[in-house]
């Protein structure tokens, strides 16, 4: 299964209006001391940082759980998964070194936040999700939101994208025993794949 989505950006703010989310003052100013806290924890990408306070994480998360969307932890989303810690999602993008343009790949789907932060630097973003019911509502909200990774995809991440390939960036948003070969073989030459690695701990 397969959906090609229209590719856009948060900056228009068109694209989160909703009669049941709202991005209010309050939040606008919890994701200010976010970033705080992610400076303080070492994070210097400001385009990263920029994605962060454009993005309103509490969209992406199930209603018993918003009034910690601005906490620096993770949270579940579903399907025994979770949404990433902000200093996680900041801090692989910064290896990343993403940049507007950019052709990036990303493993695990989830919420869709990873996703969003990639858009709104302006990354050209394909999305791998293998989890059936996480897949499905990633599709209803991206098209809910009208805009949406370039790519969307139900299926196994860890064989990556082929067609689509070569990268110039491959994000996994989930730990792994190993790092899969198919993906380091859909990199373009001197691209990047960040992904945790190791089984109890993870680098």
């Amino acid at each position: 299964m397969e959906f090609i989505l229209e590719s856009k950006t948060l900056k228009d703010k068109s694209y989160f209006s909703s009669q049941e989310m709202e991005d209010s003052y309050r939040h606008k100013g919890l994701r200010r001391n976010l970033l705080a806290q992610l400076r303080l924890k070492g994070i210097k990408n400001e385009d990263v940082l920029e994605a962060m306070e454009a993005v309103p994480r509490h969209f992406f998360m199930s209603s018993a759980f918003l009034k910690f969307a601005y906490e620096d932890k993770a949270f579940p989303i579903g399907a025994d998964q979770t949404i990433s810690q902000p200093y996680t999602v900041a801090f692989q993008t910064s290896i990343l070194n993403v940049s507007a343009g950019m052709k990036v790949l990303e493993i695990g789907t989830g919420s869709g936040y990873q996703t969003a932060v990639l858009l709104e630097i302006g990354a050209v973003v394909y999305s791998i999700e293998r989890q059936n019911k996480l897949f499905k509502k990633a599709v209803n909200f991206f098209k809910k939101q009208k805009y949406a990774p370039k790519k969307l995809i139900f299926g196994d991440g860890y064989i990556g994208l082929e067609t689509e390939a070569p990268f110039d960036g491959i994000v996994v948003t989930a730990g792994a025993p190993f790092v899969p070969k198919p993906l380091l073989a859909q990199l373009k030459i001197g691209g990047k794949l960040v992904i945790p690695v190791g089984d109890e701990s993870q680098i």
